[in-house]
């Protein structure tokens, strides 16, 4: 190359012998350029065309050589002076024109880009301008300044003149950011206290270097002490993998394994895994002594061969520092150590991570350190971004690796007073916490807002900015008030403590996060302390609020309502009260934000909430609870929660229902024609002391107490109280005629209004002029329409049971209509189980029990199904107060012995159609009959009496061969009575027809009642009685009139049904007689069964009104035939007539 050299330099002197080119240009096409240059025609395809060697290039001039080349001299020169291109062959044939290896030189130049750039200025001027666009510095006009070209290995590079330019583009920023950033590990190490090492000869341990690779080898040795207290000879090597197993101290078994990780090691080593080893080892748990083996001894280990050595795990501090050089920064870095501070270039790194100094070995243990620091070793500590592409850098490689790393702008000033207030420095500061994820992993990074600059807390970041001058400065970071966070941080969870020093943000596993709830109490106790929470929501598949719900309540007094506010915030979302309820009612833990996010219902509250909706019903987002529940307002709600005029009603409920002589004494209400008892007493003053507070009532006495005067007299008593006294009084459809004859009465003032009847009215406009409206439970159903628009003062249900179903629509009719209060009548409130309170009760006190739901749950399944007795007091302790019940034992000093009623068992259509067919043929025969012929044929009378008195009963009694139906009013209300009665009294039956006897038996046992039964064709009469007065289970016995009515001693009995009344009164007095005899104990209450517009009624009205002609009756329905003229007996057959 010398000698070619040479002869380069020399080409002036042979200027003869080279060809010259004006105005070669290696942009243009060159065949057509150089056609007038050849002497013949060139072919490019030829084989080894492009394969010329390039024996030397520079700027404008270049030595090629070929294969037929003499040796020593250069094969072919190229040089370029201005506008000349000069080229000289050694062939000696280019003299006149270009010989055939000079155009293979140029056409070399020209297709290969590698060679082009030395000769091609203007394409050279495009490659240095875009590779100075990645330095910066595209705008400046001599690029020659800064680059220069360099050619090795057949490729041309253009490279910086100045030493630690960097070229700062996105990918480079990328790659050196990546290469530089910490691999940050998410699992921490428990640091243990050494609780021992072993015994006997001491332990040491030793550096050294692979015999054939050099890679660093770490041994465990053993051996005796010389006087000096070094190791002397023999030294003998241990397994450390052997030592594991002494010990369970987990430092030391790190410290083992760390060490046999070096132990014939073949690899380079600095892998992550590496580090974690030579961080056990540099921990030295054992304290031993460490020493490194002399670097010519790799046979074995001697002590003659060792050297102590300190070794060391270092915290280095490791700072970069930026400086401004003319129009470039300058960033270079120093190692803070203990002992001394270093440049990076003056850094020994040995084994990859050990800073050397002296006898010293300091383990660097971070990677991103490391790889920092090999960087500016191999940039000579020095790096240079020219000003216009370092703020790109800036962001895209210093701020990042600022978050470990120091980064100290020498050239900037700390920020004056004005510079502060002029960026917004001067405010208070904002903590926020930052949620992002890695994988199954949270990470929290802190941050304080300063100004517009956010700074990670963990990071080691400067507060840079510029004023309105464009001058830079540094704002000081608040020390106090970042550890202030950083606590505030790590106190919320036992692993944050141990991530400080490992890791520039928390994390936890998301089942972490999410367990027992625990971010809502963090979040909310960050949230105390300022902390603002962000990225929460944007975790992947999370949906839940991060904010806790805030419950707020108050309850107040209303007209006739108690009412909850309660209002629920998560955060600034606030839950609609209905959305709560839908929530609650489903069972649901979560309820959907109008965010998109999903609040969590908190534990405590779940129940509390379902409390609250079940104590009442949301009106307006409000919930109203009836006044009448007002002691399950203190079980539901605290005292701060409730308004001070609440506290003080609720003072004054406490006093009237506390017991004692609260309630006050009411007079008998004028135009009431009877005496009231002792006890029908107090019930109407119980009913009006409930009155007072605009209360609902459940009267349930037992039957034959006076359960209808009672409401009688305090329908009577609301004239002095109300100005409109319209009262709704629903009934079953067989009570209508009893109300109607107890009204007229016993208080014949009362103008009464009945809607029962296919020509009943269809319109409540003239309701005002009466005091009772009177309907059956199905005329409610199909009048609903027009009934619920009218507003009554009271609505009485008699025999309430009716509507014991709340999903019948019996119930959902009544509870449609209007009225200021309610009152229930019953003498049978529980008939099968605890449930059939809720529905009567629920209708007469709105809010009392709760929705049916609510009741159901909290009292009628632990009652029915589980018998609890807690319970089952807790339901008495809460209806008590509205529910009055006198059992005829509990008054018996005040009843008569004996109580006769009527029960008046209207007909439906069928059976009325049959009745009345067969009264119009008597009344007809009667009226074609004269007294004589009446007398002398009263076999044909009495047998059209007996064939109504049948049809009375049922249709089906009558012999004739034609069907007329099975439709029995008598047997609806008959086999009522037995059902409610039977489980707590025992029951006779009377009937004259012992084919309506066999008719009840045959629903008796339908419904599986226990009865016995006597008639003329039972044969062992007393085994039937002992078995009704002795046998329990047996209920009802079922008694002809004529078999039983006399003779029989049935004191186990206290309810006497007559089916079909007799003409004798005497003779149904001898039945009822059978239970009312010396051994009764009980008060016997003796029920008729009669059938209204009947020939029956008539009997009844002859027996009330005729009493010289019933004293003289005899016993026979032929002798009451022969005494009755055409006119009684037509009067038997008539609607409007009266005996």
């Amino acid at each position: 190359m010398d000698d070619r050299e040479d002869a380069l330099t020399d080409f002036e002197e042979v200027r003869d012998l080279y060809y010259t080119i004006l105005n070669l240009d290696f942009s243009e096409h060159l065949s057509l350029f150089l056609m007038k240059h050849l002497s013949g025609e060139v072919d490019t395809r030829s084989k080894g065309f492009y394969e010329m060697k390039v024996d030397n290039l520079k700027l404008n001039s270049a030595c090629f050589s070929y294969v037929s080349s003499l040796p020593g001299l250069p094969s072919l020169t190229i040089h370029q002076v201005g506008d000349e291109t000069r080229l000289f062959c050694g062939c000696m044939n280019g003299a006149l024109k270009l010989c055939e290896h000079e155009v293979r030189a140029l056409y070399n130049i020209h297709q290969r880009p590698s060679l082009r750039l030395f000769f091609d200025a203007r394409f050279r001027e495009e490659q240095m301008r875009l590779k100075a666009a990645e330095y910066g510095l595209e705008q400046e006009p001599i690029l020659s300044d800064f680059f220069t070209l360099r050619y090795e290995d057949g490729k041309t590079t253009i490279v910086s003149k100045i030493s630690g330019m960097y070229a700062s583009s996105d990918k480079a920023n990328a790659q050196l950011a990546a290469a530089l950033l910490p691999v940050l590990p998410f699992a921490d190490l428990d640091k243990h206290k050494i609780m021992g090492q072993p015994g006997g000869t001491a332990m040491a341990l030793v550096f050294s270097e692979h015999r054939f690779y050099g890679h660093l080898v770490l041994s465990l040795v053993e051996g005796a002490r010389a006087l000096d207290g070094k190791l002397k000879n023999p030294v003998q090597t241990l397994n450390p993998v052997d030592l594991i197993w002494n010990t369970v101290d987990p430092e030391v078994i790190k410290f083992y394994s760390g060490i046999s990780r070096f132990q014939n090691n073949y690899e380079p080593g600095g892998s992550t895994a590496d580090l974690d080893a030579f961080k056990a080892v540099a921990r030295n748990p054992l304290e031993l002594e460490v020493y490194i083996q002399d670097s010519g001894n790799h046979n074995s280990i001697t002590a003659n061969g060792l050297s102590p050595i300190t070794l060391t795990l270092l915290n280095p501090d490791l700072n970069l520092v930026v400086d401004v050089r003319g129009d470039f920064y300058e960033i270079s870095g120093k190692l803070n150590l203990d002992v001394s501070v270093l440049s990076l270039d003056q850094v020994v790194l040995k084994h990859h991570c050990f800073v050397v100094l002296k006898d010293s070995y300091h383990l660097i243990a971070n990677e991103g350190f490391l790889r920092l620091i090999n960087f500016f070793k191999g940039h000579h500590d020095r790096l240079l971004i020219h000003r216009s592409k370092f703020e790109a850098f800036q962001e895209e490689v210093l701020s990042r690796i600022e978050q470990n790393i120091r980064i100290d702008y020498s050239y900037l000033k700390t920020a004056s007073k004005k510079q502060l207030e002029e960026k917004g420095f001067d405010l208070d500061n904002e903590a926020v916490l930052y949620l992002s994820e890695s994988g199954e992993f949270v990470l929290f990074n802190p941050v304080i807002r300063y100004g517009d600059v956010e700074v990670p807390v963990l990071s080691r970041k400067q507060i840079r900015s510029k004023d309105r001058n464009g001058r830079g400065f540094i704002v000081a970071r608040d020390e106090h008030a970042e550890l202030q966070f950083i606590a505030n941080i790590s106190r919320q969870h036992a692993f944050f403590g141990e991530q400080l020093e490992r890791t520039d943000n928390f994390y936890l596993h998301r089942s972490r996060l999410l367990e027992d709830n625990w971010f809502l109490e963090a979040f909310e106790q960050w949230r105390k302390q300022g902390i603002t929470i962000l990225g929460f929501n944007k975790l992947k598949n999370n949906k839940l609020s991060a904010y806790k719900a805030n419950v707020q309540i108050a309850v107040r007094s209303g007209m006739d309502w108690f009412k909850t506010a309660i209002k629920i915030t998560y955060g600034k979302e606030t839950v609609a009260l209905r959305h709560l309820q839908r929530a609650i009612r489903n069972r649901q833990k979560f309820i959907k934000l109008d965010d998109g996010t999903l609040g969590i219902l908190p534990d405590e509250w779940i129940e509390k909430f379902s409390d609250y909706f079940n104590a009442g019903e949301l009106v307006d987002d409000e919930i109203q609870m009836s006044k009448i529940n007002f002691s399950a307002l203190e079980e539901l709600y605290e005292t701060q929660q409730m308004d001070e005029v609440l506290q003080e009603e609720l003072q004054m409920y406490r006093g009237k229902f506390s017991g004692g002589d609260t309630i006050v004494e009411v007079p008998v209400p004028e135009g009431l024609n009877t005496s009231l008892r002792r006890y029908q007493h107090e019930g109407l003053n119980w009913l009006n002391f409930l009155d007072d507070f605009n209360f609902g009532a459940c009267l349930a006495d037992d039957m034959g107490l006076g359960k209808t005067v009672q409401i009688i007299a305090f329908i009577l008593s609301q004239r002095t109280k109300v100005q409109k006294n319209t009262n709704l009084v629903v009934v079953p459809a067989s009570l209508v005629f009893n109300w109607q004859s107890e009204l007229a009465k016993f208080a014949p003032s009362v103008k009464i209004k009945t809607i029962y009847g296919a020509d009943r009215t269809t319109s409540a406009d003239d309701f005002d002029e009466y005091e009772v409206v009177l309907t059956s439970y199905g005329t409610l159903l199909t009048d609903v329409r027009y009934l619920k628009e009218y507003r009554f003062n009271y609505i009485f249900l008699d025999e309430s049971q009716h509507i014991k179903n709340p999903e019948s629509q019996r119930y959902k009719a009544a509870r449609m209509l209007q009225s200021r209060n309610k009152v229930v009548i019953t003498g049978t409130p529980l008939e099968n189980n605890t449930f059939d309170l809720y529905g009567q009760l629920s209708f007469a006190c709105p809010g009392l029990l709760g929705s049916k739901q609510h009741f159901r749950a909290i009292y009628s399944t632990p009652i029915d199904q589980f018998k609890d007795a807690k319970v089952a007091s807790k339901l008495q302790k809460r209806i008590n107060p509205f529910i009055l019940r006198r059992t005829k034992r509990q008054v018996a000093t005040e009843l008569p012995d004996k109580t006769e009623m009527v029960i008046y068992c209207e007909m439906e259509e069928d059976q009325r159609k049959v009745y009345d067919a067969y009264e119009r043929e008597i009344r007809d025969y009667l009226t074609n009959q004269t007294d004589a012929e009446i007398a002398s044929d009263t076999m044909n009378v009495l047998k059209g009496i007996m064939k109504l008195r049948q049809i009375c009963n049922s249709p089906s009694l009558l012999s004739d061969d034609e069907y007329y139906g099975a439709s029995s009013a008598k047997m609806e209300v008959l086999l009522e009575q037995i059902l409610s009665k039977s489980p707590q009294h025992k029951i006779l039956v009377f009937s004259q027809f012992v084919g309506m006897l066999n008719l009840i038996r045959a629903e008796l046992e339908k419904r599986q009642v226990s009865f016995a039964m006597l008639t003329g064709q039972t044969r062992n009469r007393q085994a039937v009685v002992d078995r009704f007065q002795d046998d329990e289970s047996i209920r009802v016995f079922l008694i002809s009139l004529k078999a039983g009515g006399v003779g029989l001693n049935l004191t186990q009995a206290d309810y006497v049904y007559i089916v079909d009344p007799w003409w004798n009164p005497a003779v149904e007095n001898q039945a009822i007689d059978r239970t009312y005899r010396i051994g009764q104990h009980k008060n016997v209450v003796a029920v008729r069964l009669i059938c209204p517009d009947t020939v029956e009624e008539k009997i009844m009205e002859m027996q009330e009104h005729k009493r010289d002609l019933v004293t003289d009756l005899v016993k026979t329905d032929t002798s009451i035939s022969k005494r009755l003229t055409k006119k009684e007996l037509l009067a038997l057959f008539s609607n409007s007539d009266k005996i």
